[in-house]
C-alpha cells in the first residue's frame, strides 16, 4: 500500500503558491526565476496535515517528534505536490537551528519514530533538531505516472518548472524549512545545513542557491561545475562521441542530471535550444556559478563527488577552473558498487565533523582548499601542496593515472587508478611533497593529494580529510 500522506490532488491551486509554470515560448525565450522565494516562504499556504503530532519519542536522547504532510506547490496548473516533512527537537526545549535532509523513503517517513544515528544523537544533544522531508524519484514513492508526465512536459517545453530536478525537489527542501520555522513553540531561526548524495546532493546544492535560510551544504556524487559537456559544448561533444560514438551514458553530458531523452530519441528541440536553455538556467543549478555570493552569506561547503562517478563526471575541469571549491576524492569511488582503492582512506568521517563544526563554536575549523604546484625534473614530477599556515593538517596522501580517458566518456568511468599508483607525501618547508617516477611512454598524468586534519568535540575526535585540486598535465613521450 502507499503511505497515505503521499497523494496528489487535481484542484486549481495555483492561487495558494503562486509559482506559475512557464509558458513554452516564455521558456524559450525569456529568464523567469523558477521559484518565487515569498511564497515558498509563506506558512500559511502549507495546507498542514498532521499526519502525527508532538509526541514523546524516547531513547539514547529524548526527543519530541511530529510527522505532517504539506503543500509544496503545483507542478503544473490543477497538479498539487505533498510532501512529507518529520521534525524532531530535544524533549525538553527548542531547538536552535537544523539538520535537513531529503534522503528518507516513503517506508522510513510512515514509521511511528525516527531512529537517531550517532551523529543526530549528538547534534540534539547540543540543541540542533532535525528536519526530514523526501527527494526521490517519483517512482519511488509510487508515484511514477507523475514522474513521466513531468518528463514528457518538459521535453516540450524545455520549461523547468515541469522537471522535478529543478524544481519539484528544491521547492519540497525549502518549503520544509519553512514548515520548521512556522513551529515557533519547537524551533529558534538558526543555521541551516543540508547533506546528501545523488539526487540529495544535487538537491540542496541547487536550493541554497536561492534560500538565503539554508547556511552550509555537504553533498557527494551530485553536480558542481558548469563545464562545458554541461553546456552542451559542440566541440565536447564531438570529441566523446568520436570516443564513445553517439550512444551515451544516460548522466555523461546532462546538464543537471539525465541527459534531456537518454537516447536521443524523444528530444524535441535543436542542439541550440538546448544550450540556450542550459546557459540560461546554469546560475540557478550550479555552485560553481555561485561561490562568490555564497562566501559573502558565510555558507560552509564541502563535496565528495567521487573519482569515477556519472554524475559528478567533470572533475579534470573542476579541479583545473575551481580549485578552491573544497573536494574529497575517495579514490576510485562514486556511483554503484565500485570498490575503493587499497590505499583510501577507511575512517574517514566528514560529514560528522563538517556538520559539528558548522553548528557548535568550540569546534576547530576544517580544512580549506590548498594549493597544488607541479614541476617535471627530467623523468619524474615533483608535486608541492600547501595549505594555509597553521591548518593543522596531519598527513599527506598522492594518487595518479597515466593516459586517463577524458571528461564524460565511457572510460572515465571503467578505467580505475592502479593499485601501485600511490605514495604516501613528505612535509618539507611547510609544504606536502612528493616525487612521482613517470612512465615513458604516457601522453599526460592525472593525480590528485588527501589530508587529514583530526576534529575533537568533546570526548570524541572525528578524522576528516580535504584534496588538493584534481589536476592533469600533458606531458611529451621519451623519444628514443
Amino acid at each position: 500500500m502507499k503511505p497515505a500522506f503521499f497523494h496528489f490532488i487535481l484542484i486549481p491551486f495555483t492561487a495558494l503558491l503562486g509559482v506559475l509554470p512557464l509558458s513554452a515560448q516564455e521558456a524559450a525565450t525569456n529568464k523567469i526565476p523558477i521559484f518565487d522565494m515569498e511564497a515558498i516562504r509563506d506558512s500559511s499556504t502549507l495546507d498542514v496535515e498532521i499526519i502525527r503530532d508532538w509526541h514523546r519519542v524516547d531513547g539514547p536522547v529524548p526527543t519530541r517528534q511530529k510527522l505532517v504532510t504539506i503543500h509544496v506547490g503545483e507542478m503544473w496548473p490543477g497538479q498539487e505536490l505533498r510532501m512529507p516533512v518529520r521534525m524532531v527537537v530535544p524533549d525538553d526545549r527548542k531547538a536552535k537551528g537544523f539538520h535537513l535532509t531529503g534522503g528518507n523513503n516513503p517506508k522510513q517517513m510512515d514509521q511511528a519514530k525516527k531512529r537517531l544515528s550517532p551523529i543526530e544523537q549528538t547534534l540534539l544533544r547540543g540543541d540542533i533538531g532535525l528536519v526530514d522531508t523526501v527527494v526521490q524519484g517519483f517512482e519511488q514513492s509510487g508515484l511514477g505516472g507523475l514522474g513521466e508526465e513531468s518528463e514528457r512536459r518538459f521535453l516540450k517545453s524545455l520549461n523547468p518548472h515541469d522537471k522535478i530536478q529543478y524544481w519539484a525537489w528544491p521547492a519540497t527542501m525549502m518549503r520544509a524549512i519553512t514548515t520548521a520555522h512556522a513551529e515557533t513553540d519547537h524551533f529558534e531561526i538558526g543555521k541551516v545545513a543540508m547533506s546528501g548524495g545523488s539526487k540529495n546532493g544535487a538537491t540542496p546544492s541547487m536550493a541554497i542557491i536561492h534560500d538565503d535560510r539554508m547556511t552550509a551544504v555537504h553533498a557527494s556524487v551530485s553536480p558542481i561545475w558548469d563545464s562545458p559537456l554541461r553546456q552542451f559544448d559542440v566541440g565536447s561533444w564531438y570529441i566523446i562521441e568520436t570516443i564513445d560514438g553517439p550512444k551515451k551514458h544516460p548522466f555523461l553530458g546532462g546538464h543537471f542530471g539525465p541527459y534531456f531523452g537518454s537516447d536521443g530519441t524523444d528530444i524535441q528541440f535543436s542542439l541550440a535550444k538546448l544550450q540556450k536553455f542550459a546557459k540560461t538556467y546554469a546560475d540557478d543549478v550550479f555552485i560553481s556559478r555561485n561561490v562568490e555570493q555564497l562566501r559573502k552569506r558565510n555558507v560552509d561547503m564541502l563535496f565528495h563527488p567521487g573519482t569515477h562517478d556519472f554524475v559528478a563526471y567533470d572533475i579534470s575541469w573542476g579541479g583545473k577552473h575551481h580549485p578552491h571549491i573544497p573536494v574529497y576524492l575517495k579514490a576510485n569511488t562514486g556511483h554503484g558498487k565500485k570498490k575503493p582503492h587499497r590505499a583510501a582512506e577507511p575512517d574517514e568521517q566528514n560529514r560528522s565533523a563538517f556538520l559539528l563544526e558548522h553548528f557548535f563554536d568550540e569546534v576547530d575549523p576544517l580544512l580549506t582548499a590548498p594549493t597544488m604546484e607541479h614541476q617535471r625534473e627530467g623523468d619524474t614530477l615533483r608535486v608541492k601542496v600547501r595549505f594555509k599556515a597553521n591548518s593543522g593538517e596531519e598527513s599527506g596522501r598522492i594518487w595518479w593515472i597515466y593516459d586517463r580517458p577524458i571528461d564524460g566518456s565511457r572510460g572515465y568511468l571503467s578505467e580505475m587508478i592502479p593499485d601501485k599508483n600511490w605514495a604516501d607525501m613528505r612535509k618539507e618547508k611547510g609544504a606536502w611533497v612528493a616525487t612521482i617516477k613517470l612512465d615513458p611512454k604516457a601522453k599526460r598524468i592525472d593525480f590528485f593529494s588527501n589530508h587529514r586534519k583530526t576534529i575533537r568535540y568533546k570526548e570524541r575526535h572525528y578524522r576528516t580529510y580535504l584534496s588538493s585540486p584534481y589536476t592533469r598535465v600533458e606531458l611529451k613521450a621519451k623519444q628514443d
